[in-house]
């Protein structure tokens, strides 16, 4: 890597306020808040809206769509017999 072009490659602590989730991993992230993490240091913390802790998929609250009644509805509107 060329010295000086990159930007900082720090730990940083993603957070999900409406999961009350946070993890700290590294990034490149940048942010003004800061969260002193369990180890007793303090990390700069961005909030996301999604994680693995909210999102549908990962939680199992998944919607299952009517995938019958949509090919169905296809097939009559665009004139399948």
């Amino acid at each position: 890597m060329k010295k000086g072009i990159h930007p900082d490659y720090r730990p940083v602590v993603f957070r999900d306020p409406g999961a009350d989730f946070a993890f700290l991993t590294r990034s490149t992230m940048t942010s003004d808040k800061t969260i002193v993490w369990t180890d007793g240091n303090t990390y700069p913390v961005v909030d996301v809206d999604v994680s693995s802790a909210s999102h549908p998929f990962y939680t199992g609250r998944s919607r299952v769509l009517d995938t019958a009644g949509r090919v169905e509805r296809f097939n009559q509107r665009y004139g399948r017999t």
